[in-house]
Formats: C-alpha cells, sequence, structure tokens
C-alpha cells in the first residue's frame, strides 16, 4: 500500500473511533438538564437516555456479521454513519421521550454497525507489525472522542437541553472521509461469523474486556461523589481530574505501540495491576494526594488494557478480524459498559456501603482480572517493525 493512500485510510477508520464512545457519554453532563425538562417523567426513563444505546449496540454487533453478507464495508460504514448523525442530531427535534428513545435505540443500532469497523478494518489492511501502534492511536480516538464531546455536549446544553444532541453532527466528518478514502470490499469470509467455537477460541481477549470496562466505570459512576466530600474540591475541579483522565489515556494510547515493544512480556499485566493500584488510592481516603493519584493510575491502566486486548485479538483473528473477533470485543465492551453499576453497586452495600466502598469491590475486581490474565494470557509477541 502507498504511504499516501495509506495515512489517509488510516485517518479515515480513526475518524470512526473518535465516534464510538458518544453513543451514550456524550449526554451525560446535559442528563441534569434533560431531567428537569422531564421532571414529571420516571427518573429511569431519562437515565436509559444514556444507558439504552449499550443495549442495541450488542445486539447489533452480534448480527455483524450477517450485515457483512449483505453490505460491503463502505456501504455499511455510511449506512451506519448517516443512521448515527439522524438519530444522534435528530433528537434535536423531538420533545416526547419514547420517540426520543427510541431515537437513542437507533444510535445503539449505527454504532454497532461501524464499532467493530473501527478496529477490525485496521486488522484487515494494515500487517500485524503495525497493529499495536495503530490500536493504540485508535483507543487515543476514543478518548479524545469522549473529552471533545463530553466537553461540547456541556456547552450546548447550556443553550437547551436539545441543543446537547447537535454534538452528534460530528459524525458527518467521518461519513465525508469514508465516502472518499474507504474502499468497497466484502469482509466476509468463509467460516467466519458468531459461534460459541468462536467465543472459546478469544475467550481471553472477551471476557478481558468484559473485566475492563466492569472495573473502568466503577470511576465515571462514583468519582465526582466521592470527590464532592473534599471541601477543597469544587464541581470544577473534579470535572478537570475527570477529564485529566482522559487526557492521560489518550496519551498512553499515543504511545502504545511503543510501550508494546519495550515491555512485550510485562505488558499484559499493566491493566490489571493499574486498576488495583488505582482502587487502592481511592478507597484510601478523599485527601486530593489520593483522588489524583488514583484517578491517573485509572486512567493510565484504561488506557493500555483497551488497545492491548484489541491488538492481541486482532492479531490472532487475522484478516478476519473485522467478522470474528472485534464484533465479540465491541459487544463485551458495552455489556460492561452497562453492567457495571448494576453489579458494583449492590457488591459495594455488601461490604459496608460508605463512599469508598465501590473502590473496595475495584480492588477485588481488579485481583480478578490479573488472575484472568495469569491463567489465559499467552504471550503474544509482536513481528518486529521493519
Amino acid at each position: 500500500m502507498n504511504q499516501k493512500p495509506a495515512r489517509t485510510l488510516t485517518y479515515t477508520i480513526l475518524s470512526i473511533s473518535l465516534l464510538t464512545v458518544m453513543a451514550g457519554a456524550a449526554i451525560a453532563p446535559a442528563l441534569g438538564i434533560i431531567r428537569e425538562h422531564f421532571k414529571d417523567l420516571d427518573s429511569l426513563l431519562v437515565q436509559l437516555i444514556v444507558s439504552i444505546p449499550a443495549l442495541f449496540i450488542i445486539i447489533t454487533n452480534l448480527c455483524f456479521t450477517t450485515l457483512c453478507r449483505w453490505m460491503k464495508t463502505r456501504t455499511l460504514a455510511m449506512v451506519g454513519l448517516t443512521l448515527y448523525v439522524v438519530s444522534g442530531a435528530g433528537a434535536f427535534f423531538v420533545d416526547n421521550i419514547w420517540v426520543l428513545l427510541c431515537l437513542r435505540a437507533l444510535m445503539g443500532v449505527s454504532v454497532g454497525m461501524v464499532m467493530p469497523l473501527s478496529t477490525g478494518l485496521l486488522a484487515y489492511y494494515f500487517p500485524p507489525e503495525e497493529q499495536a501502534h495503530l490500536m493504540g492511536l485508535s483507543a487515543a480516538m476514543n478518548q479524545m472522542g469522549g473529552v471533545v464531546a463530553t466537553f461540547l455536549a456541556g456547552l450546548l446544553a447550556g443553550i437547551s437541553w436539545n441543543c446537547a444532541f447537535l454534538v452528534y453532527l460530528l459524525g458527518l466528518i467521518a461519513l465525508v472521509l469514508v465516502a472518499l478514502f474507504l474502499p468497497d470490499e466484502r469482509l466476509v469470509s468463509r467460516g467466519s461469523g458468531f459461534s460459541l467455537r468462536l467465543l472459546r477460541r478469544f475467550h481471553p481477549s472477551v471476557i478481558g474486556m468484559l473485566l475492563v470496562m466492569l472495573l473502568f466505570f466503577i470511576y465515571p459512576t462514583n468519582f465526582a461523589i466521592t470527590a464532592s466530600a473534599n471541601p477543597a474540591l469544587d464541581s470544577r475541579s473534579i470535572t478537570l481530574v475527570m477529564v485529566g483522565l482522559d487526557v492521560i489515556a489518550f496519551l498512553v494510547g499515543l504511545g502504545f505501540g511503543g510501550l508494546m515493544r519495550t515491555f512485550r512480556v510485562q505488558m499484559k499485566y499493566f491493566a490489571p495491576l493499574g486498576f488495583i493500584a488505582g482502587y487502592v488510592c481511592l478507597s484510601a481516603g478523599t485527601d486530593w494526594v489520593w483522588l489524583l493519584s488514583g484517578s491517573a493510575l485509572i486512567g493510565i491502566a484504561n488506557g493500555v488494557g483497551v488497545p492491548y486486548l484489541n491488538t492481541i485479538a486482532s492479531i490472532k483473528g487475522g484478516k478476519d478480524a473485522a467478522t470474528t473477533v472485534m464484533p465479540l470485543i465491541s459487544a463485551s465492551l458495552y455489556l460492561g459498559q452497562f453492567l457495571s453499576p448494576l453489579l458494583v453497586n449492590p457488591a459495594a452495600r455488601l461490604v459496608g456501603g460508605g463512599l469508598t466502598a465501590p473502590y473496595l469491590v475495584g480492588v477485588f475486581l481488579g485481583v480478578v482480572y490479573l488472575v484472568q490474565t495469569i491463567l489465559t494470557r499467552e504471550f503474544q509477541a509482536l513481528p518486529p517493525k521493519h
């Protein structure tokens, strides 16, 4: 592949990575204003605005191979991105909670269509020796998308609750790049598709991604509450700390390729040990030293964990990764996001409740992740880069 076409193709695929995290996270800063607008309705309906896309992402991921049989890559990406923009920004025009939830469900379908492409196409078009670097960039773009979208949605929500949904117009950038630069090829190969055999083959990465997301989402669902107990931190300071975590994960993603080559044997331990250390710090108290140290360690763990699992899965899956392991990884990622508060909150009550109880659960889950890594993760050597 010539250098210039390879570069434009890389930018095109990474532009999809920039969007996928925005399905639920982009609207989170506006949730309070949206709840106030729909104050006469059950608060659960408002919370579903953030969480319902994850369910439909999972369902669509499990049907991804079938979609690939119907459509080639460019067509599939353009349909998914068009649905992304229409269902996302279309919420600006509605004032009915049920219509809004339907649009959010379609948002989940759209992300389920493009999420496996955002990593699988890197495995399809680029050789294994480049994949650690590219998976790191993909994870970095994912983090950057979260930072940009959260910031913009917060600003737009200050105008009106429904203006926050205009942030999904960012999908037009990726849509144009896909139309111009993404080849239109058919990805499905003989034997690809979801099956228990496939799950058995890739279960270390699939279960690993589930554990990473269960662990990571303890932080955004609890940190603001914990940090607010420190009188020295106001809401603006807390927001800056949380955004700082995303920035750390972004920087780790940018340097992931180099880290993977320097610490290729030890790399599998970085994420579980980072989560354990981070939640030990956060469970130590609300002093700003513990809060900042814990946040930084969680950011490093997340910044390493996601691209590491994507890299070893893509190398093992080869050119068929987009239609085999990547839909499973994507479904596992969003299942972890959805289940994290449902599992962690009851477990936190079992260990006595309190501000730091969720972090104690995080330490326990981190140990489970470490044991799973030791038992199932064979070292995946990267080919030398030429």
